[in-house]
């Protein structure tokens, strides 16, 4: 079960990189008999909140799935409001990121966006680009079978050309054509609203990450939450495969 969750600072190491499934949105607008979109705003002013306490807590990446290559499944007017809150959002925080010295970052098929959703992603991109703050991704359209398939599909690519032997293909080759190449693995998954499962989130990069859960709904995840995690996460002995004698000794 996850530590108590506490107002002050937990002890201990904190996670350079955090990866967090941001769910229970509907659920808690339904509970308050309110539309399923006013979760999605109210769930909005939550991921304002884990940036700037990831920022104070000097956590150096934050990735957020906000977005699902299976959400497209959803109501085409609910997926629409997501879409609508999207782009509000990149209007109205991107000048504040960009202040605090946040680079952000989209990974996801962009080809299933809008334009001018894809559009304003970029400007963002390029706006934020070089700051060193906060690495924060946001995952839009992504899913990591997605992720694992268009890498393949590069390899197989440079194979047919003749650049790239059979051969030469290893973990580093193939972790090398995905979206997230080149940053550093997560440390602590989150997901919020009692499920217990990654649902298609970084199925490549979550091979050695600690996992933690709460049943708190996205909307209510607060710093005082956040630090549980942190604190249940600083008592996690990381062992990548070795044994815990192996690691007393190094």
């Amino acid at each position: 079960m996850p530590a108590p969750a506490t107002e002050q600072p937990s002890a201990g190491p904190v996670p350079r990189h955090v990866a967090v499934i941001m769910d229970g949105n509907g659920r808690w607008a339904e509970q308050r008999s309110l539309p399923r979109a006013a979760g999605h705003r109210a769930g909005a002013r939550t991921v304002r909140t884990t940036i700037e306490h990831s920022v104070r807590r000097g956590v150096a990446a934050l990735t957020l799935f906000a977005f699902s290559s299976e959400n497209w499944q959803r109501p085409a007017e609910e997926v629409g409001v997501l879409m609508q809150l999207f782009l509000e959002a990149l209007d109205r925080e991107v000048a504040e990121l960009d202040a605090k010295g946040v680079q952000l970052r989209f990974i996801g098929d962009r080809t299933r966006l809008a334009p001018a959703l894809v559009a304003r992603m970029v400007a963002a991109e390029a706006r934020t680009a070089g700051h060193r703050q906060l690495d924060l991704v946001v995952a839009v359209a992504y899913g990591g079978r997605w992720d694992l398939t268009q890498a393949a599909r590069q390899l197989a690519g440079k194979v047919e050309a003749g650049t790239l032997e059979p051969g030469m293909i290893d973990e580093a080759a193939l972790g090398g054509c995905l979206t997230t190449a080149g940053r550093t693995e997560p440390d602590l998954f989150i997901r919020t609203g009692g499920e217990r499962r990654i649902s298609n989130f970084l199925l490549w990069d979550l091979a050695y990450t600690e996992f933690w859960f709460t049943d708190t709904l996205w909307p209510d995840f607060d710093e005082s939450t956040y630090e549980g995690a942190f604190a249940d996460f600083a008592h996690r002995q990381r062992r990548f495969g070795r044994t815990a004698a192996q690691l007393g000794s190094s």
